[in-house]
């Protein structure tokens, strides 16, 4: 009878712990405007372009992080707006699923603010980004109001940072600027230059082509 009991009982246990699939699909609601969707594909967009020789990255957005220390689906999970993970395979995934990424957080996280997630996003996302998460750059911005703000992780606390001559805040991690562009968030260069879009870069190089009275729909 008792070796019954311990063979059920370790039945149980063997079902209580059985981890889930490392591929896990991301669980995000929608973003919650057009004008949010268009920042998370710009800022996307800019950094792929930009780095577009690197392959050590990965940048995703409203796309859901798994944390749970007893890696499980159910118990630890949050999606931040836009974030940055640094040393990593740069190569597509479902969601980041921290136990299967050799325990890795993001290194730059960036929350678009409304009037429904600012709250939460100032208060509770800070702090588990800051004590959980560990990320050493916070920011948050609303494409309304253009609220921007920013926070950098020293001796375990975020420090808020200071904005330059231009009204832009410097991410150590990225070693690039944010600053707001025509009403959106871009990044700018250490020398302060506006990191373009590949499109932007096209219109350029066109422009130049036509200063040279080369006609770039006949190249």
């Amino acid at each position: 009878m008792m070796v019954t009991q311990k063979l059920e009982c370790k039945e149980n246990i063997s079902q209580d712990v059985i981890f889930p699939p490392s591929d896990l699909y991301s669980d995000e609601p929608p973003v919650e405007t057009e004008l949010h969707l268009e920042q998370i594909m710009l800022l996307i967009k800019c950094l792929k372009w930009l780095w577009k020789d690197k392959t050590d990255f990965y940048a995703a957005g409203n796309l859901t992080i798994y944390y749970s220390p007893n890696q499980k689906k159910s118990e630890y999970f949050r999606g931040p707006d836009f974030f940055v993970v640094l040393g990593t395979e740069r190569k597509t995934r479902k969601s980041w699923v921290v136990w299967n990424e050799d325990g890795k957080y993001p290194n730059f996280i960036l929350e678009i603010l409304s009037p429904t997630t600012a709250n939460t996003d100032k208060e509770y996302k800070k702090e588990l980004y800051q004590n959980t998460f560990r990320t050493p750059d916070y920011f948050w911005f609303d494409p309304y109001t253009l609220e921007f703000a920013g926070f950098h992780l020293l001796d375990g606390k975020y420090q808020p940072l200071e904005a330059n001559e231009k009204g832009h805040l410097w991410s150590e991690q990225l070693n690039l600027y944010l600053g707001i562009h025509e009403g959106l968030l871009r990044y700018f260069t250490p020398e302060g230059k506006l990191v373009f879009t590949p499109e932007e870069t096209a219109e350029r190089l066109a422009a130049k082509l036509r200063e040279l009275n080369i006609d770039p729909d006949e190249i």
